[in-house]
């Protein structure tokens, strides 16, 4: 898989399990180059959340990183965040690596005021007096688009709207310049109108911070408008990565055409809702070959007797994960399916 040029992120071999040692996340390598957008997409039960949550450092008490590498920039400045000590992530979170969640409500303290917690924040990570605080708190919120910036910065988060809370918690995330921004479904709880201006806000973000983006969704209308590179996850690996507009116009993954089939990307007219049958498979459930392949249209003897590696693709950035690849996914193959 080749490198990102000036990375900010490098991801190797990940692998995260949970409770009683189940693996829940395999295999996963990525790498995100600055000022690039990366769209992390899959159902849920996917080990999206897991992975961002093992690059934050914040995984759950019964969460542990069995092997692989989490590595933040490149060169001089990279550290090395697998095992990283506290103090190497106080240096690192909320000052070179930001995020964001899907409900901001629960990441903010309710006794405080908004403008306080941006306040403490610039104070504790930027060195800022009480009085520059302020100002800057102002000029964030301002710029992250919130009305009356002065009057925001004296309200607590129960009188604040999801989308005003949201874009409080993104200016708290690019407070302190971040080389990157995790954003876990940070659009996901909001109406279509202000998760538009919410993606508005990031793009206007990426181009005027130089902010390297990840973000997490299940909607691919999101990742095909927002992000330049795609990664395809199901049952904790990657089954298909590449330039978005590639994978999503040609996906070699029956995983990504099943959920192109299901998606109303392109499509606005369809009336009829298509699934995918069964089920994805349980976090750490065992099994010899391709994971996919128990709800698998395509899916043959050699699916499942082994397992299936990530292959580089003859395109320069694309690779999937089949044990079928370039039989199944030809426009006379799909042809047939549909007939």
């Amino acid at each position: 898989m080749p490198l990102s040029p000036e990375r900010v992120l490098d991801v190797r071999d990940l692998q995260v399990s949970v409770g009683d040692h189940l693996v829940a996340v395999q295999d996963v390598s990525f790498q995100i180059g600055r000022g690039e957008a990366v769209g992390l997409v899959g159902e849920s039960g996917s080990g999206k959340t897991l992975t961002c949550r093992a690059v934050l450092g914040l995984l759950p008490t019964t969460g542990e990183i069995d092997h692989g590498r989490i590595v933040l920039g490149d060169g001089a400045d990279a550290v090395e965040l697998t095992g990283a000590r506290r103090s190497t992530w106080d240096q690192v979170r909320g000052v070179r690596l930001g995020a964001v969640f899907q409900d901001p409500a629960s990441y903010l303290n309710p006794s405080l005021t908004v403008g306080h917690q941006l306040a403490e924040q610039l104070r504790v990570k930027a060195g800022l007096s009480r009085a520059a605080a302020h100002r800057r708190s102002v000029e964030l919120f301002t710029e992250v688009g919130l009305h009356e910036p002065e009057s925001v910065f004296h309200q607590y988060p129960h009188e604040l709207s999801g989308g005003m809370l949201q874009r409080v918690l993104i200016a708290i995330s690019v407070s302190c310049e971040p080389e990157l921004l995790i954003a876990d479904e940070a659009t996901t709880a909001l109406d279509v109108v202000i998760q538009a201006e919410i993606l508005e806000l990031l793009r206007r973000l990426r181009e005027t911070h130089g902010l390297s983006l990840l973000l997490v969704t299940h909607d691919l209308a999101v990742v095909a408008e927002t992000c330049e590179r795609i990664l395809v996850m199901y049952g904790g690996q990657v089954v298909e990565s590449g330039p978005t507009a590639e994978v999503l116009g040609d996906p070699q993954h029956p995983y990504t055409r099943a959920l192109m089939d299901v998606a109303t990307i392109g499509n606005w007219e369809r009336r009829t809702l298509d699934v995918i049958p069964g089920q994805p498979p349980a976090a750490g459930e065992r099994m010899p070959g391709c994971r996919f392949a128990p709800r698998c249209r395509y899916a043959a003897a050699a699916c499942v007797a082994g397992p299936v590696p990530l292959v580089d693709l003859e395109t320069e950035g694309r690779s999937a994960r089949c044990a079928r690849l370039g039989e199944v996914l030809t426009e006379s193959a799909l042809e047939e399916v549909s007939a």
